[in-house]
This record gives C-alpha cells, structure tokens and sequence, in this order.
C-alpha cells in the first residue's frame, strides 16, 4: 500500500498530517507536483516533481496507482480515475471517494461546473477549517487502521 498525494493543491496541514503518518504507520508517502517543495527527510516520505502542464501530476498519479492506494486529492475527476483503477481516494476535508459514491461526486461536481460557467455560482469552496483538518485526520488514521490491519 502506497499513499499518492496531488501536492500541488494540497494544504501544508494535511501534508503535516501525512508527514508524520508515514513514519508513525511505516507507509510510504509520495508527493507529486509540478513545482520543488520541502519536504522532510524520511525514508517513508519522497516527492516526484513532474513537468508543469495542465493535469500532469494528475495524469502521472492515475497511470501509477494500484490496487489498495491511497490518493490524496481534492480533484474529483482524479479521484474517480483512481476508483477506476482499484484505489481509494480521500480529500483533504476528510471525505473518503469509492467504488460506490464516486459517481454521486462527479455528477454534483459537474453541476456545480456548469452553475460556474454560467455565472450563477462564482468563487470555490470554502477555507479549510480546523475542523476539516480534524476530519481528514481522523478519516486517515479509521483508513490506515483498516488496511494495515488487513496487510
């Protein structure tokens, strides 16, 4: 098992949290973004730049994923090709994306797309709370304790 993270995007709390799950579980956490960034020195913890492009990093994670995954993402149609390809996604608000409610977020993501474009919904969604952190944090480690237990 392998954790993915869309780190271009992602929160420096989350990956916090990350950072010290993947020492604390023995679970290898990988970065991959467009741009350099720090990130600590673990042997469980390394970051893969990719070349700057629209949706390259994405791209680079959904070719790369396997079954039993994670994905760290807020990018619903990322998250829908890793359910595709046998792994888990889970955004940084702590909703857990799967087999059978993937369908459901991208359908109300598109809708809220097409509200966007036509002017009737402006802005995105809102700041991550403490709270949101609380949530992912918490949503990781049920996560983790469930897949590690199986391994």
């Amino acid at each position: 098992m392998q954790i993915w993270v869309d780190a271009d995007a992602c929160p420096g709390p989350i990956k916090e949290i990350l950072f010290r799950s993947a020492d604390r579980r023995s679970v290898m956490v990988t970065l991959v973004a467009n741009h350099a960034m720090r990130v600590p020195r673990s042997a469980n913890v390394q970051l893969l730049q990719v070349e700057q492009g629209f949706d390259v990093a994405d791209r680079f994670i959904a070719q790369r994923v396997e079954q039993g995954d994670l994905v760290i993402t807020a990018d619903i149609p990322l998250a829908a090709d890793v359910v595709a390809g046998g792994g888990v996604a889970l955004n940084p608000r702590g909703m857990l994306y799967n087999r059978e409610n993937i369908r459901q977020h991208l359908a109300r993501r598109d809708f809220m797309e097409e509200l966007r474009s036509t002017g009737q919904i402006t802005g995105g969604p809102a700041t991550l709370s403490r709270s949101d952190v609380q949530d992912f944090a918490n949503s990781l480690d049920r996560y983790l304790t469930q897949v590690l237990k199986t391994d």
